[in-house]
């Protein structure tokens, strides 16, 4: 039987849809991961981020990979059901440790989060990934959207730097460019929430978000986790996380050390 959180619905959604809403996954943990945001903010990580672009109002905050040295948000993690969840949804046995990302837009920010897969820049395979993105504040205009049954195209959409909007990677020509859904007529899913709220997509999902025209601020926690058919693979320069050092060779399963197992059924 899935976890109390989720019904079969969702499950189906998910595997046909590559995302999903689940209500109140991170409910009980709201400030916690609201206290480890600001703890973040006051001590940004070295991948930190404030995504300044010319003629854009506000600001857009992002970082990651700090769950291994921000409590709260290693408690948040643990303290959830977030890894049964992701079980049942990626129909996996195992779930693996990927990494954490706080994304804070404050009141007025123009920026958009560009469209864009999150799998193109990782040095991850495999069908078996997702992602949980969970506002930390009401929100409307400044949700998640993802692409229904983007995680099934044959080709990976072209990974840009944000700001630059420059091409990720060298090769660019293995890559379709980057789409406008919107003008396109996809199917676009997005949902008003709560917090503690979580959408969860696959890492091939194509997904964007607004700006925060609003006046209060939308703050929100991603966790990225792997199953069972994760595997690491080499890409054509720095990956994103890049994770210096990290030894592993093409085919490999994620070194348990660096991204533990939260789950093995």
């Amino acid at each position: 039987m899935p976890h109390p959180l989720i019904t079969q619905d969702h499950i189906d959604q998910f595997q046909r849809d590559g995302v999903t809403l689940i209500r109140g996954l991170f409910a009980d943990q709201v400030q916690l991961l609201r206290d480890g945001v600001e703890a973040n903010m006051a001590e940004p990580g070295p991948y930190a981020s404030n995504n300044e672009k010319k003629g854009q109002t506000g600001r857009f905050f992002d970082d990651y990979c700090n769950w291994n040295r921000i409590s709260q948000f290693e408690q948040a993690i643990n303290d959830s059901p977030v890894a049964e969840v992701a079980a049942d949804l990626m129909q996996s046995k195992r779930v693996q440790m990927f990494h954490d990302h706080v994304l804070v837009k404050e009141p007025g920010t123009s920026m958009p989060t560009p469209w864009h897969q999150d799998g193109p820049y990782y040095f991850v395979e495999g069908q078996q990934t997702i992602s949980f993105w969970s506002p930390l504040d009401q929100v409307k205009e400044a949700s998640l959207r993802c692409v229904a049954g983007s995680h099934l195209w044959e080709k990976e959409v072209l990974p840009t730097r944000w700001v630059s909007e420059e091409g990720f990677f060298p090769d660019e020509g293995q890559y379709m460019p980057v789409p406008d859904p919107d003008a396109e007529g996809m199917t676009v899913l997005e949902w008003e929430m709560e917090p503690g709220d979580a959408v969860a997509f696959n890492y091939r999902t194509l997904h964007g978000a607004r700006g925060n025209t609003s006046d209060t601020r939308r703050r929100a926690f991603s966790l990225r986790l792997v199953g069972d058919d994760a595997r690491y693979i080499e890409r054509p320069g720095r990956t994103s996380p890049p994770y210096p050092g990290h030894d592993m060779t093409p085919g490999q399963v994620l070194r348990e050390d660096w991204f533990p197992v939260l789950l093995q059924r």
